[in-house]
């Protein structure tokens, strides 16, 4: 009776214990993982600007080299170096009375020719009457006209000769021929000049508006050509061939105030660059571009009515330089997606294939998703910039090859 009763409670003993040893692994079983939260962005179409970027120089829009026309000891600087002159400003002075003297010789001689061309004239119509009624010969008569006629002549030389003397006369006074700033001078008052001499007096230079010279690969003109005659983009608004908006970025790094426009293609390639001159004409009130400055030139050319932009965090490139995403598509599941990116727009990359409006593109927590597995998407949103000043979204920036 005591055995049964041992074997009894060592049985309710291991049943009690089984089912205990249930109850803690049931406990313990982990529940199902949730799926991981990532940030989505939804594309959508949007107009973008195509601009291009290129390298270029500053240029005056009008140089004059000041050199004496006639030669003579300066007497006097009338201008400030640097300073603003009109055209016509008288610049210098030289030494007028050698030219004062030979503008009234010249006057003289004039005068001369002229009461000689008075007497001759007057000998010419009296011998014209007289040869009617045979008073004279043939001979004498035709003398007289012919004199009449060479006097006539040298007061038309001697006329020549004044003005010639009285346009030496006014060379004393060397004047601008344009308006601009001006340079150094390099001659003081007693310093000795001659006519058409290699080194210049001064320089002046109008730099409102002022030139900008860029270089543009042949290869990116063609492309630009092909893009718009197939209409994969837009011509900018109210641009024509060579008219397109420019905006000038500074050595460092600042846009210039004023935008410019694209004035000249050149038509024909550098063999040794593979490059064409553009120039553009840009406003310079202010003085602040000078002629020399190295400079950045921003072409609008175009447009895309409805360009796909993704955020450069989303894109991945593989060691072949192949770009991808990763898309959340049907029932939240991630999948990886190839694309061919364009030109990059600020902080994001312009998708021209492989992507469409609409979808959801991952671009926070990567790292926590796979292809093929589940997540759950929420709103990205962008951080804002540390900047101090807010700057508008760059354009399309093609890159200068």
């Amino acid at each position: 009776m005591i055995a049964w009763r041992l074997a009894l409670a060592g049985a309710l003993a291991l049943s009690l214990a089984a089912c205990g040893g249930g109850k803690s692994d049931a406990a313990k079983a982990p529940a199902p993982a949730a799926p991981p939260e990532v940030g989505v962005i939804t594309l959508q179409p949007e107009r973008q600007v195509i601009t291009t970027e290129l390298p270029g120089r500053t240029s005056a829009w009008m140089t004059a080299e000041i050199r004496p026309q006639v030669g003579g000891i300066v007497q006097k600087r009338l201008f400030t170096e640097g300073a603003q002159v009109k055209a016509g400003q008288v610049l210098y002075r030289l030494d007028a009375a050698s030219f004062e003297v030979a503008l009234t010789a010249a006057e003289a001689q004039l005068t001369k020719a002229r009461t000689t061309l008075a007497t001759a004239q007057s000998n010419a119509r009296r011998n014209a009457e007289l040869v009617k009624i045979d008073a004279i010969s043939r001979q004498v008569y035709d003398d007289s006209q012919a004199a009449a006629a060479q006097a006539e002549a040298e007061v038309a030389v001697a006329g020549a000769a004044v003005q010639a003397a009285r346009i030496n006369l006014g060379y004393t006074r060397i004047k601008s021929p344009i308006a601009g700033r001006t340079s150094t001078s390099t001659v003081t008052p007693g310093a000795l000049v001659t006519a058409n001499q290699g080194a210049a007096l001064t320089t002046v230079t109008q730099t409102d508006p002022l030139y900008v010279d860029v270089m543009q690969t042949s290869t990116e003109l063609l492309r630009l050509k092909g893009d718009l005659a197939s209409g994969r983009i837009q011509r900018a608004e109210g641009g024509k061939d060579g008219e397109a908006r420019v905006t000038i970025v500074l050595d460092d790094g600042s846009r210039y105030a004023h935008a410019g426009r694209l004035q000249f293609s050149g038509v024909q390639v550098n063999p040794g660059t593979g490059a064409i001159t553009l120039r553009a004409v840009v406003p310079n009130p202010d003085g602040l571009l000078m002629p020399g400055m190295y400079v950045r030139a921003v072409l609008d050319t175009g447009s895309r009515e409805q360009a796909l932009l993704a955020p450069q965090q989303s894109v991945t490139r593989d060691p072949a330089g192949n770009a991808s995403v990763l898309v959340v598509g049907e029932g939240d599941k991630v999948e990886r997606r190839r694309i061919v990116t364009g030109a990059a727009v600020g902080n994001r990359w312009e998708v021209l294939s492989g992507l469409a409006a609409g979808e959801r593109v991952l671009v926070d927590g990567a790292q926590r998703a796979r292809p093929g597995e589940r997540v759950k998407p929420v709103p990205w949103t962008p951080r804002a910039p540390a900047a101090t000043a807010s700057a508008p979204a760059a354009p399309a920036s093609a890159p200068a090859r």
